[in-house]
């Protein structure tokens, strides 16, 4: 689970703009602004528009934080295996633990639901910056952000009156500089059709996990499906099955999530000096308790894995970029590139000086930072008790006047989410809950009135044990019968977790106007002028920061140097068994060891590019130039954790799951007759 607040920090607002135009293969380019003739005098060769139209047609958003892509007509979606590895956890139980097994559906019948998953594709992009600009006007701090939220959720109920079939989604580029309304067709019954066994797609686990050579099967396959069958995909990608080629250029369509590339040096101070250490120190603790309690049974060690999975995952992504912001050279061109473009629009009234603004905006926030990043308790159940209170009162409000997540347009999914039915472990949810207060009782002092807020006079653990133990959350007939009811039945309920979120709304209400007065509202003002000083120092072929929306990435297969010697561009299968040692997390996958003798030790496993990628691109396709899927990126090398601040082409790197691979996994590891025939035919 991502820590909340961290995402905060690095969302929309905070999306500013970088200081210098793109470099040969740096860039996660919208899919109206692609640079055909950068690539073309690269590379002698460019997508045209139909190359662009078909694709942007078969890639998907999965909305748990992942991409994919179709790849044939029949709604089949292909991802990471880490991407579904929820949707195995809870389709598991103590008889079949699908996490570990994996699971092969050779008949429609057999697909599991994911509960909570949506697949959407791109329709249409349409700019709206006039529009939510002129909304703003010259308003200050809060009720700049409002007037946004204000028109951004007027223009989505306007633009996707059916909200079945369609959803809208505003998105703010370059921090407030442009604003881009996209418009999905989405798919609310996903189902998985094909996932190996666990590890194999982690074979190398933490060890391994952001570095190269790899030897990982991290893909699966989806379907999409509507009024109970497979959707009809015509514009899907076609499946190629071979090894990638040294040199060859490559396309990476997806989804990144958030880059900082746009940071100006007090928001990367920032980042430096308080929000990475602390999430750093909390979530090792996390781990630490998860780890112990995992083994005190196997059931606790089925329960906690993907949990444990996605804590170590997150924790690495924050010492990686911790690490990079300490090191004095990538430092100093971070600051470098902000001097450049300062003093390439010195001097322009219209301007001004924004970088003021933003340090004004950082040095208030750090007042605010640890009480809004610790008055929100991690928890499921909590979690499930927080979107029931906002709902029935967000609901009660006009559209215009919501907080983000319960307008209109985003509704059927937030209901989704809390009403689906998806197992909730309490010893889990316990540990999590009573972690989470004892950091905030930590970090804000047993004498804050925050933190006598969230505990009254209970300690953390008790109070969780109470909270979990006594709430009725857990059963999703109980959190519709809430949902239904409306504020009146949420004023009435007696749960403890209910009154509990009651008990903090108000103070979260106060925070979050703290926070757009002096720092939301603030950093869109700077943001839009910043945008307007990168237009006038390099013009509009540029790219903006990563927002989980649909880009794409332009690159070639290729290794790199790493202190002195040559990273090859690929591993082959059968390395997997020279590199297992039989212990953990090095040990054989149990399906590769029985079927060592037909699997092709030729055949590319995991290979490199030099696409620009970040977390949300996990699943998006690796697509060659004559549009065919040739791998699914999963990773990328430790280099490419700095990535979020800038681009390196001659050591960041995408890693990716061949298709060769995947296919010898379907026809001879984990048969899926069925599936083989699906990707064969020419359609």
């Amino acid at each position: 689970m991502p820590d909340r607040i961290a995402l905060l920090f690095a969302a929309a607002p905070l999306a500013l703009v970088a200081a210098v135009p793109a470099a040969a293969e740096e860039g996660m380019w919208t899919f109206d602004n692609f640079p055909a003739d950068q690539v073309r005098q690269a590379y002698g060769w460019a997508p045209d528009q139909a190359w662009l139209d078909r694709t942007q047609a078969a890639a998907v958003r999965l909305t748990g934080g992942c991409s994919a892509s179709f790849v044939s007509p029949n709604g089949l979606i292909l991802t990471n295996q880490h991407c579904i590895s929820t949707c195995l956890a809870d389709n598991s139980n103590a008889q079949m633990d699908y996490l570990a097994r994996g699971h092969v559906a050779n008949r429609l019948e057999d697909e599991l639901r994911c509960p909570g998953q949506q697949a959407e594709v791109v329709t249409a992009i349409r700019d709206v910056t006039q529009d939510v600009r002129t909304a703003i006007a010259d308003l200050t701090g809060e009720a700049l952000t409002r007037a946004r939220n204000a028109r951004i959720a007027q223009l989505e109920t306007e633009n996707c009156p059916d909200r079945e079939r369609t959803r809208c989604q505003v998105v703010t580029l370059f921090g407030g500089g442009q604003y881009r309304l996209y418009t999905y067709r989405k798919y609310a019954d996903v189902r998985l059709a094909w996932a190996p066994e666990a590890r194999a797609s982690t074979f190398g686990g933490d060890p391994d996990n952001f570095n190269f050579p790899r030897y990982a099967l991290d893909a699966s396959f989806l379907r999409a499906y509507e009024n109970g069958r497979p959707v009809s995909t015509p514009r899907h990608l076609r499946w190629d099955p071979r090894a990638p080629r040294e040199g060859e250029i490559t396309f990476v369509v997806g989804n990144p999530g958030s880059t900082s590339r746009g940071w100006t040096q007090s928001q990367i101070a920032f980042e430096r000096e308080v929000a990475l250490p602390t999430t750093i120190a909390v979530n090792s603790e996390l781990r630490g308790r998860l780890i112990r309690a995992m083994s005190e049974s196997p059931e606790r060690e089925r329960e906690g894995t993907d949990r444990l999975n996605s804590i170590e995952n997150s924790l690495k992504v924050a010492l990686g970029r911790q690490r990079a912001l300490n090191d004095q050279a990538f430092s100093a061109t971070l600051a470098a590139r902000e001097a450049d473009l300062r003093q390439r629009v010195a001097g322009n009234a219209a301007i001004g000086d924004p970088w003021a603004q933003v340090d004004g905006a950082v040095r208030a926030y750090r007042d605010l930072y640890m009480a809004a990043r610790f008055i929100t308790p991690s928890s499921a159940l909590y979690s499930h008790a927080q979107t029931l209170v906002l709902a029935a009162r967000e609901r009660a409000k006009p559209n215009a006047e919501r907080l983000p997540g319960f307008t209109d347009s985003a509704l059927p999914l937030t209901e989704r989410r809390v009403l689906e039915q998806r197992p909730i472990h309490p010893w889990l949810d316990e540990l999590t809950l009573g972690w989470s207060l004892s950091k905030a009782r930590e970090y804000l002092g047993a004498d804050d009135p925050d933190t006598r807020l969230l505990l009254g006079t209970e300690s953390p653990e008790t109070l969780a044990q109470r909270l979990v133990s006594g709430t009725r959350l857990a059963d999703p007939a109980y959190r519709r019968q809430l949902w239904e009811g409306g504020l009146a039945a949420i004023e009435a309920s007696d749960d403890p977790m209910i009154r509990y979120a009651l008990a903090l709304a108000p103070r979260q209400d106060e925070l979050r106007r703290q926070v757009d007065e002096v720092f939301s509202g603030p950093l869109t003002a700077a943001g839009a002028r910043l945008a307007d000083a990168r237009f006038a120092a390099f013009g509009d072929s540029i790219y903006p920061d990563a927002t989980f929306t649909l880009r794409i990435s332009y690159g070639q297969v290729r290794g790199w140097q790493e202190r002195g010697r040559a990273v090859p561009y690929r591993t082959l299968m059968g390395g997997t068994f020279d590199r297992a040692t039989g212990s953990p997390p090095f040990d054989l996958a149990p399906a590769f060891a029985a079927n060592r003798n037909r699997i092709n030790p030729q055949a590319t496993f995991n290979f490199v590019t030099t696409n620009d990628i970040i977390g949300g691109n996990s699943g998006s396709p690796v697509i060659d130039r004559a549009g065919a899927v040739i791998g699914t990126a999963f990773d990328g090398n430790i280099h490419s954790l700095g990535g979020n601040y800038g681009y390196d082409g001659s050591l960041n790197r995408t890693v990716a799951v061949s298709t060769q691979a995947i296919q010898e996994a379907l026809e001879r590891i984990y048969p899926a007759p069925a599936l083989v025939r699906e990707l064969a035919a020419r359609r």
